[in-house]
């Protein structure tokens, strides 16, 4: 069985994905950015997206009926490697228990305003 989850974001329509996808006993998250989508704003501030970014996500995982620390898979991708670091403080508050593998990448994003996106694999137990 396989269940979609939205998060109303313009962009899951336009461009043809789902926030979450649960099969499996597994969520796998799409990247996600900092994007208040009730809003349509983003911060202009890296630690403020991570922030946001992972609202949006704990907000898809709680529709799958899991939490962060079921996150055992996380993917960070920064368009320059020296954003990274001061979004440490807001990666160890939102995942600091779960202590999942990660990997950071840097790499173009969307939207020149987009600073941070992040991906997550969860198991459900």
């Amino acid at each position: 069985m396989r269940r979609h989850i939205s998060s109303g974001s313009e962009f899951e329509e336009k461009i043809g994905y789902s926030r979450a996808v649960i099969t499996d006993g597994w969520v796998f998250v799409a990247g996600t950015t900092g994007f208040d989508y009730a809003t349509m704003e983003i911060a202009e501030d890296v630690a403020a997206q991570a922030e946001q970014t992972f609202r949006n996500i704990d907000k898809a995982l709680s529709q799958a009926g899991a939490r962060m620390d079921d996150v055992v898979r996380v993917t960070y991708i920064l368009p320059d490697a020296d954003l990274w670091e001061p979004c440490w403080p807001v990666t160890r508050a939102w995942l600091g228990s779960a202590r999942p593998a990660a990997t950071m990448l840097v790499a173009g994003l969307q939207d020149p305003r987009m600073k941070i996106e992040i991906e997550v694999t969860a198991k459900l137990l």
